[in-house]
């Protein structure tokens, strides 16, 4: 019965999926040289042969490669800090950037819509990472903080007594022993950034737009669904590639964590 209940699950999950990726093969809009529900690649290589969805793609891995890289780079000293250093309101201060992130970003569009306007971020991928990284260094910072916290001070204190400085301290020693929390961290950055909308649309008006708008652009009266499915399996291959390099270090992280 269990495995039976975990089939179902699994089907029900799984059949949205499965049903996109036969429609992304299947031609479900004719053109003179291809008959409704013919089967093949055609769909892929309309999405590849169109400039503005593969300049989309383009846009989205660089914001995502941004914003996962600012978020691991500025959130390691920020949770070491916080991690081995007492002051004033430090527990505070990680709750405080905590109830920002679940902030929700539509309160936030316009105020961050006319500041990246003054600074010509908008229309640019960068100003994407920089708004992403704003709210996914919370988290950063918090799962890095808690593994951190979870080695014992006297690594720190033999690296150092062993002539490490501090730079070489945390790249050689430092980062290797927190790697799976570096992965799991990453990871949520890098979903993050690469399924949210709100910013995405409030700030690319008129380019920079990512995939997430590129699909939503392709409905339209006359929607060529297997077309939509081609580019939406696509916007697939980069996540579940995140997932592969960095399997070992989630399981390992979600493991250590619990």
């Amino acid at each position: 019965m269990r495995h039976l209940g975990i089939l179902a699950l699994a089907a029900f999950i799984l059949l949205p999926l499965v049903q996109a990726i036969l429609l992304s093969f299947t031609a479900t809009l004719p053109t003179d040289q291809v008959a409704e529900g013919t089967v093949g690649l055609m769909n892929y290589r309309n999405v590849l042969a169109a400039p503005e969805l593969r300049a989309a793609m383009l846009n989205s891995l660089i914001y995502v490669v941004l914003n996962v890289g600012l978020c691991i780079t500025i959130g390691l000293p920020a949770a070491y800090a916080l991690a081995r250093y007492r002051f004033t309101g430090d527990r505070h201060f990680l709750l405080m950037i905590l109830v920002f992130r679940v902030t929700p970003p539509v309160v936030l569009s316009l105020p961050i819509f006319i500041l990246f306007s003054h600074f010509n971020l908008v229309n640019s991928p960068v100003g994407i990472a920089l708004v992403h990284c704003l709210f996914n260094l919370p988290v950063a910072i918090w799962i890095l903080e808690s593994f951190i916290r979870a080695v014992p001070r006297a690594f720190d204190e033999t690296a150092f007594l062993d002539g490490h400085t501090g730079a070489s301290f945390f790249f050689r020693h430092l980062i290797p022993q927190i790697a799976p929390g570096i992965g799991v961290a990453a990871f949520f950055c890098f979903i993050f950034s690469w399924v949210e909308v709100v910013f995405a649309r409030i700030l690319t008006v008129t380019g920079g737009k990512p995939i997430t708008m590129a699909i939503q652009a392709m409905f339209s009266f006359q929607t060529d669904i297997g077309m939509v499915m081609a580019m939406t399996c696509l916007s697939l291959v980069p996540g579940v590639a995140m997932i592969w390099f960095v399997r070992n270090h989630l399981a390992r992280g979600f493991t250590l964590r619990a």
